[in-house]
């Protein structure tokens, strides 16, 4: 009998429609997260833990100019990327997490150094950046993390009201949730944020048990929307108290804490995994940037919210 593990990721959510996405975005993205399963499922496949393909998963994404997290990270006000992170092992609920780093190439692997590496769970700013340096972790400078789109769109929003926040905007965040083999879960989740943030602004994606969750006795969680609700909510540590403290399965879960985020004027999605193999996503949005794939055969790539 095949032992069974299971992948899903995401790319974010929004305002991602058909006559939003050129053809050719359509094809780049799914081209993206293709790489990115295969990525994960390589891991899994062979065994390997949910951590190690969660990490492998997100770091492809964060290569990709498609996805706003590493390379292809939106633009601050002042025109700099900074960078969040987070990845969680559902074994024992250790955790690492980064924000506002500016200089790692793959910050979900810096986010794991900091889990490995360190007493903390959450470094910031110049000092996660000094750690990355002594972890020996592959910089990159400011070039390879831009692109001419998103400074674009850094360009269109200060030329009219540079206070503006759009609630129902493309999220940028990635992320990826698994079960593996011997029933562990894990998830992570990378971010560039939000276009002309200001003040050294974070969201939910770094911040444990908000955006990013993993805990073996209920589900991994990673999450993409309006960040500032879904802090407030907890949505990823809401999700797995409900499926260990209520049985509710994690569709439901899923469904039921999306609805709250709504109700407080946010919307998003969120990918989940349980150690007992389920896999599942739920969006508000018109679109999510997600895929799974499965020991059983089973591989979607997806985007509209029509689709899977």
């Amino acid at each position: 009998m095949t032992a069974s593990w299971s992948l899903v990721l995401h790319g974010g959510a929004g305002r991602i429609t058909r006559d939003v996405l050129t053809p050719e975005q359509d094809a780049g993205a799914r081209a993206g997260l293709d790489a990115a399963l295969t990525a994960g499922e390589t891991v899994l496949a062979a065994g390997g833990s949910a951590l190690d393909a969660v990490e492998a998963a997100v770091r492809v994404l964060e290569d990709d100019p498609h996805f706003n997290a590493g390379r292809g990270a939106c633009f601050t006000r002042e025109g700099r990327n900074e960078l969040d992170a987070a990845i969680m092992d559902g074994r024992d609920r250790r955790a690492g997490s980064v924000a506002g780093v500016s200089a790692t190439r793959h910050p979900v692997s810096l986010a794991r150094a900091v889990m490995t590496a360190s007493p903390h769970v959450l470094l910031a700013g110049a000092g996660a950046d000094r750690f990355s340096v002594e972890q020996g972790l592959e910089q990159a400078d400011a070039a390879w993390f831009h692109t001419d789109e998103r400074r674009r769109q850094l360009d269109e929003l200060l030329s009219g009201d540079a206070d503006a926040f759009d609630s129902d905007m493309k999220y940028g965040t990635v992320g990826a949730v698994a079960r593996d083999q011997a029933g562990h879960v894990a998830a992570a989740t990378s971010t560039g944020g939000v276009t002309g943030k200001r003040w050294g602004r974070i969201g939910d994606s770094p911040l444990i048990g908000a955006g990013t969750y993993a805990d073996d006795r209920a589900c991994a969680v990673s999450c993409t929307g309006s960040g500032e609700v879904f802090i407030r909510v907890g949505v990823g540590h809401e999700i797995a108290a409900r499926c260990r403290l209520t049985g509710e399965d994690i569709q439901t879960a899923a469904e039921a804490v999306l609805a709250e985020v709504k109700a407080l004027g946010g919307t998003g999605g969120t990918i989940v995994a349980a150690p007992d193999g389920r896999i599942g996503w739920s969006m508000t949005t018109a679109g999510m940037y997600r895929g799974r794939v499965t020991a059983q055969g089973e591989r979607l790539v997806a985007i509209y919210a029509d689709e899977g």
